[in-house]
């Protein structure tokens, strides 16, 4: 029996590594640059509005979000990053936090790494993927903004997206739109067969 994502709870924001929840319940880790729509994949994903922060501005995550499902699992909602108007420090601190983050490998049981299916990825993202590719933990690759894109543009895309972000065929790799909804029903499998 998959997860109710009805029953979803904010539980807490991390700002350093002593706030970090570590125990044994599945963490599902979501990361993506602060325009590619991370708050509304996890929004559509729950079938809710504003769970997870949107805003008009970009980079409203700055810390480490727990969000606990039926007291099963974690959706773990991690900064932003490569956002231009944050501040040096800013971005150092980010840093910081995300290193501590992933020293531990075993915080994540599934890394969801979000990108835009419509461009080739970032160099930002590129590090990103390789912080979850070092962890040795699954990762799983979401194309968001599907909707955007004609159908000729899917495959070739598709192909850009994992010849630069270096995925092996054994990561999974989703077409998703946050408007839409396309890609969610697969996304929830891929949750459940961790639970």
């Amino acid at each position: 029996m998959g997860l109710n994502l009805n029953l979803v709870e904010f539980v807490k924001s991390a700002a350093s590594e002593k706030d970090f929840i570590f125990n044994e319940k599945p963490s599902f880790v979501f990361a993506g640059k602060s325009n590619v729509g991370k708050s509304s994949v996890i929004n559509k994903l729950l079938n809710r509005k504003n769970f997870a922060r949107v805003g008009d501005k970009p980079g409203k995550t700055i810390h480490v979000n727990y969000f606990l499902v039926e007291n099963k699992a974690y959706l773990v909602d991690l900064p932003g990053y490569g956002y231009a108007k944050v501040s040096k420090d800013e971005r150092d601190r980010w840093g910081k936090l995300m290193e501590s983050y992933f020293s531990v490998p075993e915080r994540i049981s599934l890394g969801i790494l979000i990108v835009d299916s419509r461009h080739k990825p970032t160099q930002d993202d590129c590090t990103m993927a390789k912080w979850f590719h070092d962890t040795g933990r699954p990762l799983l690759v979401i194309a968001n903004k599907c909707d955007k894109l004609k159908k000729s543009e899917i495959e070739p895309n598709l192909a850009l997206i994992r010849e630069t972000l270096c995925l092996d065929d054994d990561t999974a790799l989703l077409l998703f739109s946050a408007y839409k909804g396309d890609g969610r029903d697969e996304l929830i499998g891929i949750i459940n067969s961790y639970i």
